[in-house]
């Protein structure tokens, strides 16, 4: 099994440049892993889009599409378990992912949180919302959090996070761009440090 590559899900709902860098880091780092499917509740977003264009698979799947959420939850896990899914890593996926599947990949998935949890954490506190809060609070530090998911919004074990310094006039946005630069670079460096200390 020394030449087992890892399969990945990542799952996302918006322009997916999280899971961008994921893509080229395993590439440029050479690691034991590839994405064999980008999942996303949206039937268009610039994730999938990306993945079209570098030819790896994906799926729409939203509860929507489904009468109950039990029916919702076997799609998803069948949709994994097909393609033989052994990590799942949220990129920018702005769903609760269904218990049982939480449940399926405890500690095998990941999320990356744009705070330093357990810090501006929990329900809301997504995309523009979190920079606003944090530069509400007075903080003098942000930065970018990659825990495992759990059944709880952000309350996961932390697996690695890194800081960022709020600057004086900081604007939400001029912070968010810090540190989602931050997470471009960190989000790998998480699947890297889980490869390991699985043995992948």
């Amino acid at each position: 099994m020394a030449n087992h590559k890892a399969r990945l899900a990542v799952f996302c709902s918006g322009a997916g440049s999280n899971f961008q860098s994921l893509y080229f880091a395993i590439a440029e780092r050479d690691l034991p892993a590839e994405i064999v499917l980008c999942l996303s509740n949206r039937s268009e977003c610039g994730a999938t889009a990306f993945a079209e264009q570098h030819g790896m698979e994906t799926l729409h799947l939203s509860e929507k599409q489904y009468d109950t959420h039990e029916e919702f939850s076997a799609a998803m896990l069948d949709a994994l378990r097909k393609r033989k899914v052994e990590y799942i890593l949220l990129a920018g996926y702005l769903r609760k992912v269904p218990e049982k599947v939480i449940e399926d990949y405890s500690l095998k998935m990941l999320n990356i949180h744009p705070a330093l949890l357990p810090k501006f954490g929990g329900p809301g506190m997504y995309g523009i919302n979190v920079h606003k809060a944090v530069i509400e609070a007075g903080e003098r530090e942000s930065g970018a959090t990659v825990h495992y998911v759990d059944a709880e919004y952000d309350k996961g074990p932390v697996l690695l996070q890194r800081r960022v310094p709020v600057e004086p006039g900081d604007t939400p946005e001029s912070l968010a761009a810090r540190v989602l630069e931050c997470e471009h670079r960190l989000y790998p460096d998480a699947l890297e440090k889980l490869l390991d200390e699985d043995g992948a």
